[in-house]
């Protein structure tokens, strides 16, 4: 036999041995799982999920047995596990596989628990995120905002933040870049005095400007409609003043419009402090996710839920020095004609301050 048959024979062994063990089905792993919860103390385990233990129980009370698996066998995660790898990824916006490490869950399976336990949690939203409808419930929020400057009749301050997304690509992807150049989420907010959200949108690319997403919501069509009757939600510049929105005052000419101005500014800024709240909470939601679009969107919706059971609970976070504040509004020049309701209020609220 010739060298050269040889060697032909001596490679096709080799492609075989290779193709053969590249049909051997690597062996399943079962890693060690940790328990953060008895791990840590009510401090270090603030630290790492946002909420602390009493928060935690009750929000598993509460979701516990949609996320419970159907079986103990295979080594199933449980869902206490379950909602302690989803806070944290929450909390630290961190890569998969390494939260799936740092408990022992493989990267895999912590994708999916995240979707699915944001999910479950953004289906709360009707529960706890809904403007006041109530006359009692429409009396204590106007009681907040008017304590803190003395306006009258606001039922929310509103505004709209961005969420950083990887590009969703596709045709339409170019939509989701905003003014700033990254891919993002612009989410509409409304909040009460209590920094509590009781309106939100996180559907709409980072291109569309806040008037656009507010027109097209419910909230505007129900507040133009009189449900609210005549009270009013405040927001900045960036909307055109109206009945049931009033905006400040560019130029302010005068004594009382420039005290209207620092009420309106005063009570405004309730939602830029929910903003920076909710996203030091949540800095997932600050440093970008990187997930499918329609997880993303739960993923939001599921931040904000999670922020309103935390106020409920009184379980505080620090909000710190620097606010999630939009020093450079994109602003629209509106035609506004239908002022009548803030040139009013400046002249009879104001007057006297």
């Amino acid at each position: 036999m010739s060298a050269s048959t040889l060697s032909s024979l001596s490679d096709e062994s080799d492609e075989e041995g290779r193709l053969q063990a590249a049909r051997i089905r690597r062996p399943r792993r079962f890693f060690v799982r940790k328990d953060p919860f008895e791990l840590y103390d009510d401090m270090d385990f603030k630290e790492r999920y946002r909420i602390n233990k009493n928060t935690f129980n009750e929000l598993l009370n509460l979701i516990g047995h949609h996320l419970e698996p159907a079986t103990k066998r295979n080594h199933s995660i449980s869902a206490k596990l379950q909602l302690l790898v989803t806070l944290r990824f929450l909390a630290s916006a961190s890569f998969q596989q390494v939260l799936g490490d740092n408990i022992g869950i493989h990267k895999s399976s912590t994708s999916r628990i995240i979707t699915r336990v944001c999910n479950v949690i953004a289906a709360l939203k009707p529960r706890y995120i809904k403007m006041p409808v109530t006359g009692q419930e429409r009396r204590s929020v106007k009681s907040g905002f008017h304590n803190i400057r003395g306006f009258p009749k606001v039922i929310g301050a509103l505004d709209c933040t961005h969420v950083k997304i990887l590009s969703p690509g596709g045709e339409q992807a170019e939509r989701f870049r905003n003014r700033k150049g990254y891919f993002s989420i612009n989410v509409q907010g409304v909040c009460d005095s209590e920094l509590k959200i009781i309106n939100i949108i996180a559907r709409w690319p980072g291109s569309v400007h806040d008037s656009t997403i507010f027109n097209d919501s419910p909230l505007c069509a129900d507040l133009a409609s009189g449900v609210y009757g005549t009270d009013f939600v405040l927001g900045d510049n960036g909307y055109p003043c109206c009945s049931y929105l009033l905006t400040p005052l560019l130029n302010p000419r005068n004594r009382m419009e420039r005290a209207y101005n620092a009420a309106h500014k005063a009570s405004r800024n309730c939602i830029e402090r929910c903003f920076g709240v909710l996203k030091r909470r949540f800095p997932c939601l600050s440093r970008g996710l990187n997930m499918k679009l329609q997880s993303t969107l739960h993923i939001i919706v599921a931040c904000a839920v999670l922020h309103n059971i935390c106020i409920l609970e009184k379980d505080a976070f620090f909000e710190g020095e620097d606010q999630d504040v939009d020093e450079d509004p994109e602003l629209h020049i509106f035609n506004n004609e239908n002022t009548a309701v803030r040139v009013a209020l400046i002249n009879s609220v104001f007057a006297d301050l």
